[in-house]
């Protein structure tokens, strides 16, 4: 349980989710909240469950809900879908926001068995749910503590390989977590392999010995919808979502409308100029 003083009606909801999934036989995951308490001890309001499914079974899943009577929508079809009861929300995840995080059958391989709500579940795996919340930086949310104590409560028993390789070339993202864990848990360092943090800061050596990258190309929206659209729409850098084929423009389009408020813009009658544009070849490839 997320929270001890979650309400009768929300936990009725979630438990009958669960026993909707269960009846289906869909293999399925539970994360976010459940799952961050199960592997840390931190119980916290919530009012939606995460699952995760593959992606070919996230419209059976959405099926399988509305036949069961609940109001279901495939909210945003590049990630994620949803099943409604009054204010509480069942989120079917099958990939990340961003594009990156595609649930595959690794998720499933290596799932932590579990208990939710009193069911018998399998919870996410502790190194997924680092790597997809590792990108979660919007003004209005960032994930980085959430890592912190997953890497606090596990990570002397993480598989590190299966972790790094998650990351790609996308490792710097990975390493930036890690030396903020340092930093928040000075006495406790050795909860990350000197091994992990010296390969990463290798291939970061590798990188800084080479020339540096060409073209006008900005990974933020990998880690904000918002806050690098003014580097992609004013500054004229190419999304790195669209460079890599991670989101088509559609979803792109999709994702962006959706965000609350406006983005962000200069001020009135103010003219931006945008940095200088880094150098060499983009999309990063990972150090050898």
């Amino acid at each position: 349980m997320p929270s001890s003083g979650e309400a009768p009606a929300a936990a009725g909801f979630y438990t009958g989710a669960l026993d909707v999934l269960i009846g289906s036989g869909i293999p399925f995951l539970v994360g976010g909240a459940y799952a961050l308490a199960c592997y840390t001890g931190i119980a916290r309001d919530t009012k939606d469950l995460d699952v995760f499914v593959h992606p070919r079974q996230a419209e059976r899943v959405l099926e399988v809900f509305a036949a069961a009577g609940y109001r279901t929508e495939l909210t945003f079809p590049h990630w994620l879908g949803k099943v409604h009861s009054g204010d509480e929300v069942v989120d079917v995840i099958y990939s990340s926001g961003n594009g990156f995080a595609e649930v595959d059958d690794a998720w499933f391989a290596h799932a932590v068995p579990g208990a939710v709500l009193g069911r018998p579940v399998r919870l996410s795996p502790a190194e997924e749910m680092i790597w997809s919340k590792a990108f979660i930086m919007e003004r209005e949310r960032y994930d980085g503590a959430d890592i912190a104590h997953v890497l606090r409560a596990r990570g002397r028993d993480l598989d590190w390989t299966r972790l790094v390789r998650r990351f790609g070339a996308h490792w710097r993202v990975l390493l930036g977590h890690l030396v903020l864990f340092g930093f928040v848990y000075p006495g406790e360092r050795d909860c990350i392999p000197t091994s992990v943090i010296r390969e990463l800061l290798r291939r970061l050596e590798v990188e800084m010995n080479r020339p540096a990258p060409r073209g006008q190309v900005c990974a933020g929206t990998l880690l904000s919808r918002a806050q690098y659209l003014v580097d992609v729409e004013r500054w004229g850098y190419e999304d790195v979502r669209r460079v890599n084929g991670i989101m088509s423009d559609e979803a792109i389009a999709t994702w962006t409308a959706a965000i609350d408020g406006e983005p962000p813009r200069p001020a009135d009658g103010q003219e931006v100029s945008p940095p200088g544009p880094p150098a060499g070849d983009w999309p990063p490839r990972a150090a050898a």
